[in-house]
């Protein structure tokens, strides 16, 4: 692809706020899940060679994105002929088409009528995020190209592992030559970074797709890892844990046991043995040891879930699923999780029977029942936890947190200057 800044596509993410995908998007904006081996915009920036300019949000999540992002967040572009694309900041895969459409043509996900990406001038974008409607073109999409419900990563994740590994493998360097105790099988190819260490015992199988390993990567001996596999920046795998196909693992993590088709998110920690299956896991998440979940039923049957605790049965589509974990979840020692769960952000769960269906964020599960986790312990634990990591929690994530604690609970907290700001809203 080109690198010419000049013949790049000028383009905007945006976030219909369409859809529940809770807890994926309760602390990033949906363009920063990762559905691969990289997040949403990392994919579709790469694909279709953009120029990101801006990206809009929903407002309660503007302050913290824009922390997060060094361009114009919720801010319509200045009027002029210049072309921009918008993509749908809930489209994972870079859709064939959305390379294709020209000026004042929109692409429409047939089944749901949701804008997957439009390409209009600056002027008439501007039109249209100020909630006017400039004359498109529809383009109806057939297919699910869109993310809906929190399960939707796994509809994702096969084809997002292919694409991102391709590209990632292409500027690392490629292992020939089996490293002094290291087995290598297989021809499909070993990217490995020169600053990563992979130490004598480990077997990196690669019969079924690639393996990229990232800079500051530590693979401990035993360990087995069988392709497609990304492991990322800074992430350990321990002594003889068997990572298994489909798995990508985010930052600095620190993964043992039996992993596959799970997607880490980043800085989780899983250090201990027992089996996770086809499962995504937030940031800030810790298991117990010997935590293990299922990731299909004894009926071999399609999976249903609830996206919300509060919410109907959906039948997700899935055969294999396992558990959709949000950030800062704790699970205690031998814990068990049911196939389909889904543990909002801020779970902690130490009760002897197993997670099953849809917990409440922050809440706090024993053999005694459930109650709030009060939110004064649990920003002390999230500070701890971070802190371990390096990183200072900002006050963008700080209110970002709190603000949603007393949305889910419905406890109002203490109160600091600027809390309130005015840009921000309770949802």
């Amino acid at each position: 692809m080109s690198t010419n800044q000049s013949k790049k596509t000028k383009a905007i993410l945006f976030d219909d706020g369409k859809g529940t995908l809770s807890p994926l998007n309760d602390l990033r904006p949906t363009f920063a899940i990762r559905t691969g081996a990289m997040t949403i915009s990392e994919r579709l920036t790469i694909a279709f060679d953009l120029d990101p300019i801006g990206v809009v949000v929903p407002q309660n999540m503007a302050e913290l994105t824009t922390e997060l992002s060094s361009i114009h967040v919720n801010t319509p572009p200045e009027e002029s002929d210049d072309e921009i694309l918008l993509i749908n900041a809930r489209c994972p895969l870079p859709v064939r088409a959305i390379g294709e459409i020209t000026l004042g043509q929109v692409l429409i996900e047939e089944d749901t009528q949701d804008m997957i990406a439009v390409k209009l001038t600056a002027t008439d974008v501007r039109h249209l995020l100020m909630g006017n409607h400039p004359e498109m073109t529809p383009i109806a999409i057939p297919g699910k190209h869109l993310m809906r419900r929190p399960w939707d990563w796994k509809y994702f994740r096969d084809a997002s592992m292919e694409f991102d590994l391709q590209v990632i493998a292409q500027s690392m360097l490629k292992v020939d030559e089996s490293p002094i105790g290291v087995t290598i099988i297989g021809t499909e190819g070993v990217a490995v970074s020169r600053e990563a260490m992979v130490m004598p015992g480990v077997i990196l199988n690669a019969t079924a797709g690639p393996i990229v390993i990232e800079e500051n990567a530590t693979i401990h001996p035993g360990a087995i890892i069988t392709g497609p596999a990304y492991i990322g920046p800074g992430s350990t795998v321990l002594e003889q844990a068997n990572i298994k196909p489909n798995t990508a693992i985010g930052p600095v993590c620190k993964v043992a046991g039996e992993v596959g088709g799970t997607i880490f998110q980043g800085y989780a920690n899983k250090g201990h043995d027992g089996h996770l299956g086809d499962s995504w896991i937030g940031e800030w998440s810790n298991f117990g040891a010997g935590t293990t979940n299922s990731n299909l039923l004894n009926t071999y049957g399609q999976i249903n879930a609830r996206a919300s605790s509060n919410g109907s049965m959906e039948k997700t589509g899935e055969t294999f699923l396992g558990v959709t974990m949000g950030d800062h979840v704790k699970t205690a020692i031998g814990t068990r999780i049911m196939t389909g769960s889904i543990a909002q952000t801020g779970t902690m769960f130490a009760a002897s029977t197993p997670l099953s269906g849809t917990t409440e964020a922050f809440s706090w599960h024993t053999d005694s029942g459930v109650k709030n986790f009060r939110l004064g312990k649990f920003v002390d634990v999230s500070l701890t936890v971070m802190g371990r990591r390096g990183i200072k929690q900002s006050q963008a994530y700080s209110r970002r947190l709190t603000i949603l604690h007393e949305t889910v609970t419905g406890q109002e907290a203490f109160s600091w200057p600027g809390k309130d700001l005015s840009h921000l809203n309770k949802s």
